[in-house]
């Protein structure tokens, strides 16, 4: 007769700890196949437990596999066939260490009492209360309309562009979109990157096997030379603002590359993402404005107006390529919550997301007028030099050294201080002397402790 013992710490329930114990048993050879298990109430009897208990360890037994039942004769081991067991090897599992640093140049982040949290609260109780059906139900493929309607709305008041919500796919944060691009597109292309600019494109082209070369830049932006030579179809641009050289593309090369793509029916995907913050004069006109031709693919997110925990990224297709979406990738579903859309097109509706970004735009100047400030101030002012501090939320701090990019990147992280230099942006690193050097998570009271390590750094 079966015998198990309860014991008194278990978090299970009677009945779950017997199907448990048995299916042991079972998988370690205790119980032999085809052998007869004890019946539902002598079982019971000799637990001590009542007869619901046994049925119901039994049924899940049975459900799973572990046991067959003969009517009038019982329950019976199931001969299950067990994959040999691998020799174990003993792996060490990688620890996510998140290093402190007293300041941060480097990540891209958001102080916390930029962010409007008593408003969030306010309308996500506002949304919660409605009991809209339309929070329970799966959005739309390219998301929710309410979003695509608000963003519409936002570009045409911003920067001028006319673009219909049919045109808008919503994502989770662009890397994700990128791959929607390449299966839109095609893998069989050869895109184009700018050099220096973010690693994290060129990853997603590397893991989904695609062709790319870098191009050059040169005052301009893209080297529109080297683009002609290359034989890329598809260019991936940020013109209103490059990372992290911060060079903004006149309209004279912008219509080069334009005429580019228009000439050989290529593409261009213009990177829009921190257009927001252009510290000096009006926003720059986008290039999907400009085309003509359908063959500027825009995207933007809100991961750099609002933080970077909203993984709420959005693309415009040009109207040609909205039907091959539709057919080629009608399966896919929206990769944002409905909840998390409707509450950000609430946002946006009622004007706080337009207050926001002013409130910031005011407030990141003013940090920055600050921060350049007290480094003209410095004592290291002599041994450094500020370019591209106008457009977006960083600058260049160029320096004089005998160390190479990576000691210096190592000198600071010993004495606290997280950076990231010009080099490391090339797909080929070299001695750039150059900061670049993201403020928008500095606080005011930071400033002179950054102005300290910097000169620690440096002197």
């Amino acid at each position: 007769m079966l015998t198990y013992s309860f014991p008194n710490d278990s978090h299970l329930t009677m009945y779950e700890y017997l199907y448990q114990c048995i299916k042991e048993d079972i998988i370690h050879l205790k119980l032999t196949p085809h052998e007869k298990l004890p019946s539902k109430r002598a079982f019971a009897k000799n637990q001590n437990v009542s007869l619901i208990t046994i049925e119901n360890a039994y049924n899940q037994l049975l459900i799973e596999g572990y046991i067959y039942s003969i009517e009038k004769k019982g329950y019976f081991v199931s001969e299950i066939q067990y994959p040999n067991i691998p020799t174990k090897k003993a792996v060490k599992l990688p620890q996510e260490i998140k290093k402190a640093y007293l300041i941060d140049l480097k990540t891209n982040s958001v102080s916390p009492k930029h962010f409007p949290f008593s408003t969030w609260s306010k309308l996500t109780r506002q949304v919660l209360s409605s009991q809209d059906s339309e929070l329970l139900t799966r959005p739309p493929q390219q998301g929710c309309l309410a979003l695509r309607e608000t963003i519409c709305k936002h570009l045409y008041a911003f920067s001028g562009m006319n673009v219909l919500p049919q045109q808008i796919i919503i994502g989770a944060g662009t890397e994700y979109l990128y791959n929607l691009v390449i299966q839109l597109l095609g893998r069989q292309l050869i895109y184009a990157l700018e050099n220096p600019g973010h690693h994290s494109i060129s990853k997603v082209y590397q893991l989904n096997d695609i062709s790319y070369q870098y191009i050059p830049l040169d005052k301009d932006g893209l080297n529109i030379k080297e683009l002609k030579k290359s034989q890329a179809h598809v260019v991936h641009i940020s013109p209103a603002h490059h990372y992290p050289t911060g060079i903004t593309m006149p309209i004279k090369r912008r219509l080069e590359i334009l005429k580019w793509a228009n000439d050989h029916q290529n593409y261009i995907i213009e990177d829009d993402y921190d257009s927001e913050f252009r510290l000096r004069g009006k926003p720059i006109s986008t290039l999907y404005q400009i085309d003509q031709n359908e063959r500027v693919i825009y995207m933007n997110t809100f991961s750099k107006t609002l933080a970077p925990s909203f993984r709420i990224s959005y693309m415009v297709l040009p109207p040609h390529l909205v039907q091959r979406f539709q057919e080629k990738l009608h399966f896919y579903a929206c990769s944002v919550s409905s909840f998390e859309q409707i509450i950000l097109a609430e946002f946006m509706q009622q004007g706080y997301f337009e207050k926001h970004i002013n409130r910031m735009r005011n407030s990141y100047k003013l940090i920055r007028d600050d921060f350049l400030s007290q480094l003209h101030a410095s004592p290291i002012a002599h041994q450094i030099r500020i370019t591209e501090e106008n457009a977006g939320l960083h600058f260049l701090l160029h320096y004089t050294s005998p160390f190479h990019d990576n000691e210096i990147v190592q000198q600071a992280a010993a004495i606290g201080l997280h950076i990231s230099t010009l080099s490391q942006f090339y797909d080929i690193p070299y001695d750039s002397h150059t900061i670049v050097v993201n403020y928008s998570g500095l606080a005011f009271h930071q400033i002179p402790v950054a102005i300290e390590l910097l000169n620690r750094l440096f002197t």
